[in-house]
């Protein structure tokens, strides 16, 4: 069934009780009680008990790339019975799933048996900063401090090592147009140090311009945005790509934690 209206801030609740394993759908569900945001429809296999949750982004045309479909799953056999039965799901088409890497074999049988060839695009460490009052003090003297809009769609898209095409763009701009950033500014008042928040309230694509590099922008950026993604009641998590080393300190040496047992994990699926 399709939650709506108050049921869809019952389920945020509900999904506290199984964090931090229920972190991306939970921010995706903060973000979406709260702010405008592209459309997305949620659904669940029972109310108000669910076993599977599922965020599935409106598409604006086939391929739609970067509108991933978030799920949390708390039953193995009650997820397959829900991919492979339901209408929730349309298998004709290029969608890409985020969901806990155990659920791997499950989506991979699936999509196998629908046809569909399947790619895993990331597997990611979840780092959660739990008490911000943790974060080290930074320095920040003569850094300027900003936002991005829209008008920083293209600077971002060109940066973004993922992006540089239409589906990107448009995932961007929501992005920039509805939830938090943060820039550090130039002397020309123009953005060289970034960092976003997705759909999923995780913070990302951090990135630094390469003559602006070794000044501190990130530890900035980092420290700044935790902290006001907390004030706004937030959660405070990111993704590292597990090959990322240099990402992974960064966050770690701002006290940024993992569960070391739990990786997201993201998986195309092409008919």
């Amino acid at each position: 069934m399709e939650l709506t209206g108050e049921q869809l801030k019952m389920a945020e609740n509900q999904l506290k009780r199984y964090l931090p394993r229920s972190q991306q759908v939970y921010g995706y569900l903060v973000l979406r009680n709260r702010v405008r945001s592209d459309p997305v429809r949620v659904f669940v296999d029972r109310w108000p008990e669910f076993n599977v949750i599922v965020c599935k982004p409106q598409y604006e045309q086939k391929g739609d790339l970067f509108k991933d479909i978030p799920v949390f799953a708390t039953d193995q056999a009650i997820l397959e019975d829900i991919i492979t039965k339901s209408n929730v799901l349309d298998w004709t088409q290029f969608i890409c799933i985020g969901i806990n890497l155990r659920h791997m074999e499950i989506l991979k049988a699936v999509a196998s048996e629908k046809g569909v060839s399947s790619s895993q695009l990331a597997v990611c460490h979840m780092m959660i900063l739990k008490d911000v009052s943790n974060l080290p003090s930074i320095d920040s003297p003569g850094i300027s401090l900003s936002y991005l809009d829209e008008s920083h769609v293209g600077l971002v898209n060109q940066m973004w090592k993922f992006a540089k095409n239409k589906e990107a763009v448009r995932m961007i701009r929501n992005m920039l147009a509805n939830f938090p950033s943060c820039s550090v500014l130039d002397a020309e008042g123009k953005p060289v140090s970034w960092i976003l928040t997705y759909a999923s309230c995780a913070m990302g694509i951090l990135y630094t311009l390469p003559e602006h590099r070794g000044k501190g922008y990130a530890n900035v950026l980092i420290s700044t945005m935790a902290k006001r993604l907390h004030a706004q009641g937030y959660p405070v998590y990111c993704f590292i790509e597990e090959e990322n080393e240099t990402s992974y300190k960064l966050f770690k040496n701002l006290g940024f934690t993992q569960d070391p047992s739990h990786r997201e994990a993201w998986f195309g699926f092409n008919d």
